[in-house]
C-alpha cells in the first residue's frame, strides 16, 4: 500500500541545514554599499538577485536582517520553499511572472509598508532567459516608491549545476564574495512597453558590472 508522504514535513529539517551551512560561508563585503548602510536609510528596498545566485544571496541575505518578504511560486515545491523561508523569520508571497503575479506583488507592495520589510526579487526568474530582467521588479519598485539594490555573491568554491540559471551552490566552509550595487531609482513615468524595456536594460547593466 502506498503511504502519502507530503514534503512540506521536511520544511524544518531544511531550514536547520540551510541556517548551519550558512553558518559555515564566510562573506567579504566588496560593493558600494554595506548592510548597514541600506537599513539605516530607512527607505524602501527591493534587493535584485540573479536566480542562478539565489542560495549565496539569500544566506547573505538572512545574516543581513530578519526583516525580508520574498517571492515564492505557487507549485508543489514552492510551498516547501515558503515553509522553509518562514522557519526562517522572512515573509512570504505566492506568486511568479507566469502565475499569480500581479496579486504577489500587490501583496508584497503590502506587506513592505506594513511591516517595514525589504523584499527579495530574482529578476530573471523563474524561468529565464538567465540574466534577463523581468518587468515586475520594476512594477513592484515603483508602486512601493522603493528603491533596487543590485546585489551580487561569487562564492570561491561551488558547484555549478547543468540548468537554465546555471545553479551556483557554494560549498560549505567556502569564501563568498558579496558585491551591493548602488541603489537605482525607478522612474515615475508611465511603465509603457518602451519605458519598461529602458528601465530593465538600466538594471542589467547594474547587475553585470558588478562581476567586475
Amino acid at each position: 500500500m502506498k503511504i502519502p508522504f507530503n514534503p512540506t514535513c521536511l520544511a524544518p529539517l531544511i531550514a536547520g541545514i540551510f541556517k548551519l551551512w550558512t553558518k559555515t560561508l564566510r562573506f567579504e563585503l566588496n560593493g558600494d554599499y554595506s548592510p548597514e548602510e541600506l537599513l539605516a536609510e530607512g527607505n524602501p528596498l527591493v534587493l535584485a538577485l540573479w536566480h542562478g545566485e539565489l542560495f549565496s544571496a539569500t544566506a547573505f541575505g538572512h545574516t543581513m536582517t530578519s526583516r525580508l518578504v520574498t517571492f515564492v511560486s505557487q507549485s508543489k515545491d514552492g510551498e516547501v520553499i515558503a515553509r522553509v523561508i518562514e522557519r526562517l523569520g522572512h515573509a512570504t508571497v505566492r506568486g511568479s511572472s507566469t502565475r499569480g503575479g500581479v496579486k504577489a506583488l500587490l501583496q508584497a507592495k503590502r506587506i513592505m509598508d506594513k511591516e517595514n520589510r525589504i523584499a527579495v526579487f530574482t529578476v530573471d526568474g523563474p524561468r529565464g532567459p538567465r540574466h534577463q530582467a523581468k518587468d515586475g521588479v520594476i512594477f513592484l519598485a515603483q508602486r512601493a516608491k522603493a528603491r533596487i539594490v543590485p546585489l551580487r555573491t561569487f562564492p570561491h568554491k561551488a558547484t555549478v549545476f547543468n540548468s537554465w540559471d546555471k545553479f551556483v551552490l557554494p560549498w560549505p566552509f567556502t569564501r563568498c564574495r558579496v558585491c551591493i550595487g548602488v541603489p537605482m531609482d525607478v522612474t515615475e513615468e508611465k511603465l509603457t512597453k518602451d519605458v519598461l524595456a529602458r528601465e530593465r536594460a538600466r538594471l542589467e547593466k547594474r547587475m553585470l558590472e558588478l562581476e567586475k
